[in-house]
């Protein structure tokens, strides 16, 4: 932080302070006299969404900024997937199976993370939902590789808390689904989609969607368990049909371990000119 943001910080905690011990009158009481900067009521008025939306889109950014956090490996995936510990508490068999995504998420975050160490820790840095599931194997992975790994968690009726896996001063909370998705893919290096529900399909075929209309560039895009995703989704009734083009199928490449995932990483077709910075890749 420069000494010119320090010194307007100051300022602002300054101003907060002295207009805090003004004499209580009915003139200082109201509302109206409050600092437009610490009024939550006027924050959260409609007409301040813009403002709002400009706070979300800034405070993650500055501070993974100011983290040195520049490039992710995204891993989408299902809040219900348990550990396999855990999977006789699994509400469906289908879902008591899945429980081996956990682990091969746990595995790849690690493996991922133990690279971007050797680098410096600030490339490949793994981001997830910050949730349950997949997500919390994601940041335990890179944990146990004694790395750091980001949470981007939002405001919903359940699912919503951090999982404790989670790096704290990277454990970020919104209430826009929209501003939350950019931070997504803003920094991502590759995206990787476990089995998941609603929530999971959304990443996904917005991502793809960005990707196949050139809004985002092309980038490992792996998707764990064909088993699943060929049930869940007919890919081949899309091109077949021509609602999508038949290079698009080659827009993602599926993959079953944590090993299988970095060599696709390594040996991506359409990865651009930040290829080497893919973990493992051999010259």
């Amino acid at each position: 932080m420069t000494k010119d943001r320090r010194q307007l910080l100051r300022d602002s905690q300054e101003d907060q302070r002295t207009a805090g011990q003004v004499p209580q009158t009915p003139q200082t009481t109201s509302p109206s006299y409050r600092l437009a900067f610490t009024d939550s009521e006027f924050l959260l008025r409609d007409e301040l969404r813009p403002v709002r939306w400009q706070l979300e889109l800034l405070k993650p950014e500055l501070l993974m900024n100011e983290a040195g956090v520049n490039s992710t490996v995204v891993l989408f995936g299902g809040a219900r997937i348990p550990e396999p510990a855990k999977k006789d508490t699994a509400r469906t068999q289908t879902l008591a199976d899945l429980s081996a995504f956990y682990e091969e998420a746990r595995l790849f975050a690690q493996r991922v993370t133990e690279w971007s160490l050797e680098e410096g820790g600030t490339d490949h840095v793994i981001v997830t939902g910050g949730g349950p599931g997949v997500m919390e194997a994601g940041n335990r992975g890179a944990e146990e590789a004694g790395g750091r790994s980001i949470g981007l968690n939002i405001v919903l009726p359940h699912e919503q808390a951090p999982n404790p896996y989670v790096t704290p001063e990277l454990a970020f909370n919104f209430h826009y689904f929209a501003i939350r998705k950019m931070h997504f893919l803003m920094r991502a290096e590759a995206v990787c989609v476990f089995p998941g529900g609603f929530g999971t399909l959304d990443e996904l075929f917005e991502t793809l969607t960005l990707i196949q209309t050139g809004r985002m560039r092309r980038v490992p895009f792996l998707l764990f368990g064909r088993a699943f995703w060929e049930r869940i989704v007919n890919w081949d009734a899309l091109a077949e049909a021509g609602t999508i083009a038949d290079e698009d199928l080659q827009l993602f490449k599926f993959v079953e371990t944590a090993d299988e995932a970095i060599e696709a990483m390594r040996s991506w077709s359409h990865a651009d000119e930040r290829r080497e910075h893919i973990p493992g890749r051999k010259e």
